[in-house]
C-alpha cells in the first residue's frame, strides 16, 4: 500500500486530518457490514445444510423405490418407463448489504402424459414421484448453496477491506498526520526564533513595539 501524499504545511495536516477521518468512517460502515454478512451467511449455511438433507432424503427414497421396482419386473421395466421429463426452474432473486443471491426456486416437475407408458409395478409409480421430489429438493438445494456462497465470498471481501483499513491505512495516516503535526510545529517554533533574532539585529523586541530603552 502506497504511503500517502501529502502537500507541506498546514494544508497538508489538514488533508491528512480529513483522508484520516474518512479512513475511520470507512472502517467503522465496514465492520456494520461485516457484521450484518456474517448473521447472514450463518442463516444461509443453516438452509444449505437442511436442504441439502432434504434432497439426499428424497433420492435415497426414490433409488430404494427403483430398486424394488427393478426386483419385481427386472431392469427390462425401464424399457417402457421413462422418468425423463424436462422440469422447470423459477428462481427469484435476493440482495443481502448489496450481495445479489437466489432467494428461493420454484420448480413444476411435469406429470406423465395420459398416452405415455405405465410403470410395470407401483414401486417404479412411487419411483416416478420420489425422483420428481428429489428434482425439487436438489433445486432447492442448489439455490441454498449458490447463496451462501455469494454471502460467504463477500464476507472474505470486507473482512480484508476491514482489515487492509484498520492495520495498514488508518496507522500510516496516524503516522503520516503526527509527523506534519511535529514538522508544523518544528516550522513554527523556527519562525519564531528567525523573527526574534530579526528583532534583536533592529533593536526592535519581537512583538513589534519600540524598546522603551531607545527613546
Amino acid at each position: 500500500m502506497a504511503e500517502p501524499r501529502v502537500p507541506p504545511g498546514r494544508a497538508g495536516r489538514l488533508r491528512l486530518r480529513r483522508s484520516l477521518d474518512v479512513a475511520r468512517r470507512g472502517a467503522d460502515l465496514l465492520d456494520q457490514k461485516l457484521r450484518v454478512l456474517r448473521t447472514r451467511h450463518a442463516e444461509l449455511l443453516r438452509a444449505e445444510q437442511d436442504a441439502g438433507e432434504r434432497w439426499r432424503q428424497r433420492l435415497g427414497q426414490a433409488e430404494r423405490w427403483l430398486r424394488r421396482g427393478l426386483l419385481l419386473n427386472g431392469e427390462e421395466a425401464l424399457d417402457t418407463t421413462d422418468f425423463t421429463r424436462r422440469a422447470e426452474l423459477e428462481v427469484s432473486w435476493a440482495s443481502t448489504m448489496g450481495v445479489r443471491h437466489p432467494g428461493s426456486v420454484t420448480c413444476a416437475v411435469p406429470p406423465r402424459e395420459p398416452d405415455d407408458p405405465t410403470p410395470a409395478n407401483t414401486a417404479l409409480l412411487h419411483a416416478e414421484a420420489a425422483y420428481a421430489e428429489a428434482v425439487r429438493a436438489a433445486a432447492a438445494y442448489a439455490a441454498a448453496r449458490s447463496a451462501s456462497r455469494a454471502v460467504g465470498d463477500e464476507v472474505v471481501r470486507t473482512r480484508r477491506r476491514l482489515r487492509a483499513l484498520r492495520r495498514h491505512w488508518v496507522p500510516r495516516l496516524e503516522t503520516a498526520l503526527a509527523a506534519a503535526d511535529r514538522a508544523l510545529e518544528q516550522s513554527e517554533h523556527e519562525d519564531a526564533v528567525r523573527r526574534r533574532w530579526a528583532a534583536g539585529a533592529r533593536g526592535t523586541p519581537a512583538d513589534g513595539r519600540p524598546d522603551p530603552a531607545d527613546r
